[in-house]
């Protein structure tokens, strides 16, 4: 009893940095100012020219796995992150489960003594714990961050967020009406958090991840900001691609040798557009021009927040993007991105009539696929492929004390798994090798401080595998070899991209590095060897990182999905007063449902307010009294159908709700349609003018009972947050065996599509 050691809390390693890592999201390479865009980004400029740039930086080409391979320093699949949280599948590449033998690095950091913040996008949790029920330990908080606010799916409407704050859900502190903006939010946040931390403890380093929602679609932005680029894209794509490619070479971002690659046939020749047409393409990109200029002024009040503090000198400020430019508005782009989901299609013409409301409230758009070839100039595709157009990133790097020679580009391959490394490295702490008594997997990364400190540093270009979607490419030496797998998912692709659908058939391209920065000379002809060593080293790297298998049979896939551990009831009860209720807790829907709210209308006025509300004009529906009448309305990505019963609402209490009968042959709608009724009498139907969605947003709002919050599903009907006027007992949706078969009817194609839109 006499042997004892006194406890020690962890001390960080003296001189530790504050780091902070700021995540964009579909940033192409070249939207940022100082990667030769003519967009306004004076705070990242300005971090740029403090600090460096990199040219040959890479990432995995989608969201979840780039965030993986940064927080774990492994390959994605490594780390079960082959794909999106989405949909977890039982391999062990695709689990979308990070192992305990990669703790990820705010775990090893806060082991270490320091502070951990997490503030923005998370996108690392399995779909089915995404709920208010947890579990929690794959949340930003069972990951080793001490503090987190932010959305935990792959996109959110900026306007009206779904938010959690540490381990619980919570509201926006204003709504879109009051003029809130969610990266305006986040910025306000991780100020807040930093100076709470500073003030506490002002000798202790803390490391603040800040993924932002921006510039992932919706392209949500005040009018303001996207009008001050008015007629700065009229040029059009193809114009504007040629001028800021020879910015990047004015700058030196992109060698001098490099050659621009001619605009492929399956995006629009921009004169060959009409007047209309080219209006509605050119006001896209000024809208997506204004949310990245936006953005850059909320990072820039943190960097002001960093510099009144007097540590912005002592601080790691690493800044890259998550993917490539992202294409998933297809060939017209789309003013609102969950029409992709539901099968909804887009025309020229709806997107003109919607021009003046673009990137406001009433729009969840996404831009033509035209802008995001232009944004990852001069390189090929973009986000979801492993040509360089998916995986180049931007990467700025900005820390005073250590940084000497401010402004130069570091022309080095690296990669995303090389930032957890350097991190650790910069902050004096060791890679475990074994934490909570499990051995830990081999770090893939390289720390990037000797690249930083010397750009004729010793880094030659490692092996390095890339797939996504079944696109596959690899570095070795001075070799990229790439195949021309075209990817599931996206329409657009499917019908009009050139390449194979078959992984036996898929061709493999070649490229030297050093001599071809942008893929532009395919040289697999002259080197079959070349070519057959690449293919034959991509397979090794495969099978040491659990990639395989590759599988393109998409009713197969569906077949190896993780099922949810408490799967939704086919009939579950909801009451007033709770937190709402995340769309994965629902019973799935479009196969058919009964929606029966308990409610008593009082005596001396007419009902009115919300019984329930999912989602918002986007896309959702609400059961509500409309000027004393029943009412429900569904939004079906934009496209209303309102059904408003004959006759006020009595007094008393009633059982009262909707009908939702799929489409069958004895149905009066290809689409179905919806029935009110009250106390069991049938009060009005009205026939589905479409298809109603598998689901309705990824990341928009959840269940409410009893009010609505943010955006209303009928804007036309009522105002949130329109309170249910008497008294609520409970709402219960009932899908019955109608349940079942819709969860049977269930394809890869619906999960697929619900995930890309979001990611």
């Amino acid at each position: 009893m006499t042997d004892t050691r006194p406890y020690a809390e962890p001390r960080p390693a003296p001189g530790a940095p504050d780091v902070v890592v700021i995540v964009l999201d579909d940033l192409g390479f070249a939207q940022l100012g100082c990667y030769g865009s003519d967009m306004v980004t004076p705070h990242l400029n300005r971090l740029a020219a403090e600090g460096l740039r990199f040219n040959r930086f890479h990432v995995t080409a989608m969201c979840s796995p780039t965030r993986a391979a940064l927080l774990t320093g492994r390959n994605h699949h490594a780390v079960g992150m082959g794909f999106l949280v989405d949909l977890p599948i039982a391999h062990p590449g695709y689990t979308a489960r990070l192992p305990r033998s990669a703790a990820p690095l705010p775990r090893l950091l806060r082991d270490a003594g320091h502070s951990t913040l997490a503030v923005g996008k998370w996108h690392l949790t399995p779909r089915w714990e995404r709920t208010a029920s947890g579990p929690f330990d794959r949340w930003p908080l069972g990951y080793g961050f001490e503090r987190f606010y932010g959305f935990l799916q792959g996109d959110t409407n900026h306007y009206a967020p779904n938010l959690v704050s540490d381990n619980h859900y919570t509201e926006p502190p204003a709504g879109p009406e009051d003029g809130y903006h969610l990266s305006e939010d986040l910025a306000d946040r991780a100020i807040r958090m930093i100076l709470d931390q500073r003030q506490a403890t002002p000798d202790k380093p803390y490391f603040l991840y800040l993924p932002l929602g921006a510039t992932h679609a919706p392209h949500h932005v005040p009018r303001t900001w996207s009008d001050a680029y008015r007629g700065r894209f009229d040029q059009g794509w193809e114009r504007w691609r040629e001028e800021t490619f020879a910015r990047q070479r004015e700058l030196g971002v992109v060698p001098g040798d490099t050659t621009l690659t001619a605009r492929p046939p399956w995006i629009q020749d921009w004169r060959g557009l009409d007047g209309d047409e080219r209006r509605v393409f050119a006001r896209m990109q000024e809208v997506f021009a204004g949310f990245l200029t936006h953005t850059d002024a909320q990072i820039g009040r943190l960097l002001d927040f960093l510099r009144r503090t007097g540590r912005l000198d002592d601080t790691l400020v690493l800044v890259l993007s998550d993917n490539g430019a992202s294409a998933e508005g297809g060939a017209l782009g789309t003013l609102n991105e969950h029409r992709f989901t539901a099968r909804s299609g887009d025309s020229a013409a709806r997107n003109l009539a919607a021009l003046d409301d673009w990137g406001g409230p009433a729009t969840y758009p996404h831009y033509a696929w035209g802008w995001a070839w232009a944004g990852n100039t001069p390189l090929r595709l973009w986000k979801r492929y492993t040509w360089l157009g998916g995986t180049r990133a931007p990467l700025i790097a900005h820390w005073p004390r250590r940084i000497r020679d401010v402004g130069a580009i570091r022309t080095g391959f690296t990669h995303v798994v090389d930032l957890m490394p350097t991190i650790l490295d910069a902050c004096g702490v060791p890679a475990p090798d074994e934490v909570d008594g499990v051995p830990q997997q081999p770090v893939d990364g390289r720390s990037l401080l000797p690249l930083i400190d010397d750009a004729d540093a010793q880094r030659p270009f490692p092996t390095q595998y890339f797939e996504m979607l079944g696109s596959r490419s690899i570095v070795h030496g001075d070799w990229k070899a790439t195949t021309d797998h075209v990817s599931r998912g996206v329409a657009d692709e499917e019908r009009l991209l050139p390449g194979s659908r078959d992984f036996t058939a898929d061709r493999w391209s070649l490229f030297r590095l050093p001599d071809d920065f942008a893929e532009a000379h395919d040289v697999a002809d002259r080197h079959p060897d070349v070519v057959r060593k690449l293919a034959e080293l991509w397979d090794a790297e495969a099978l040491r990182n659990d990639v395989l298998p590759l599988d393109d049979r998409m009713q197969e896939r569906l077949g190896a999905m993780i099922p949810p551990a408490w799967p939704p009831k086919a009939r579950a009860r909801y009451l007033p007063g709770g937190s709402p209720v995340h769309d994965e807790a629902l019973p799935l829907l479009f196969a058919g449902f009964t929606l029966t709210a308990d409610a008593e209308v009082p005596e001396g006025g007419p009902a009115a307010g919300v019984l329930c509300a999912l989602g918002d004009l986007n896309g959702g529906f609400v059961l509500y009294a409309h000027e004393g009448r029943l009412a429900f309305s569904c939004s079906r990505a934009g496209d209303l159908d309102r059904v408003v019963a004959f006759r006020p609402l009595p007094a008393g209490r009633h059982g009262m709700g909707v009908r939702f009968d799929a489409p069958g042959p004895e149905q009066r709608s290809a689409h179905g349609s919806f029935t009110l009724f009250v106390d069991g009498v049938d009060v009005a139907a009205v026939p589905l003018g479409g298809a109603f969605p598998y689901a309705f947003q990824h990341g928009g709002a959840g269940l409410r009972v009893g009010h609505d919050r943010g955006l209303a599903v009928d804007t036309a009907a009522y105002r949130p947050p329109y309170p249910w006027r008497g008294t609520l007992h409970e709402v219960v949706i009932d899908t019955g065996a109608a349940g079942a078969a819709g969860a049977a009817r269930r394809t890869v194609e619906d999960e697929v599509r619900d995930a890309l839109h979001s990611d």
